[in-house]
């Protein structure tokens, strides 16, 4: 037989719902971390805490990394001061228009007196989506992306990029799709560094970044 509850118990009911939604609502990644287990957001959507690189380009917008160059002569970063070794990164991502190029950067580390970084590049931008790139080391696309991602990618809208790191593995995915699946034949190549968000030298361009999670991986995971 069903029972009714009274009517006491749906309003606690209905609060705590509003509660939940509220805080969902104050923490962009609120929602994303409750779905995904052992995931912890590295962008707290309010500020630039636990990040480095130029504010002048680099800002928090409506829960967001905004990445607004007015046109550059030099790549620019904004990157966590964390590293990180093995682990898998999720985002959302948005280069408006579809044009310009951007990535995001992981095994990284600082080039000293420069504005530059080098290591592995999820990239985003025009001949170059979800490849992987060697930024300032090797200088050259490590793997080209698969040519399936024509057909969910949207590029002047949100996309979503997952990166996958463990021991020698790299696995790139943009909305589903896996573009990359590569292992490093170089043992010396470094296996921990930064997670960095790029914009590019050249025009002006407007790349958007929000819901940023990470699962670090256990050796065998």
């Amino acid at each position: 037989m069903t029972r009714l509850l009274p009517v006491k118990c749906l309003f606690v009911l209905a609060g705590g719902l509003a509660a939940v939604v509220t805080a969902a609502a104050d923490d962009p990644s609120a929602a994303a971390q409750s779905a995904e287990p052992g995931f912890e957001a590295i962008f707290n959507g309010k500020n630039l805490a636990g990040w480095e690189g130029n504010t002048d380009l680099w800002k928090v917008r409506d829960g967001m990394i905004v990445g607004d160059s007015p046109g550059i002569r030099r790549n620019e970063f904004l990157a966590t001061k964390r590293e990180y070794s093995d682990f898998e990164l999720r985002l959302e991502f948005k280069l408006h228009g579809g044009r310009g190029n951007s990535g995001i950067q992981f095994r990284t580390r600082r080039v000293p007196d420069s504005t530059e970084v080098e290591g592995y590049q999820a990239d985003i931008g025009e001949d170059y989506w979800g490849c992987l790139y060697d930024e300032h080391r090797r200088r050259k696309v490590l793997a080209q992306a698969d040519a399936k991602l024509a057909d969910v990618l949207k590029k002047d809208d949100w996309n979503e990029y997952v990166i996958r790191a463990q021991g020698d593995h790299i696995v790139l995915k943009i909305n589903g799709v896996t573009t990359v699946d590569y292992h490093e034949p170089d043992a010396k190549i470094a296996r921990k560094g930064i997670i960095a968000v790029q914009v590019h030298s050249g025009p002006p361009l407007r790349v958007d970044f929000r819901n940023l999670r990470i699962r670090e991986l256990d050796k065998g995971e």
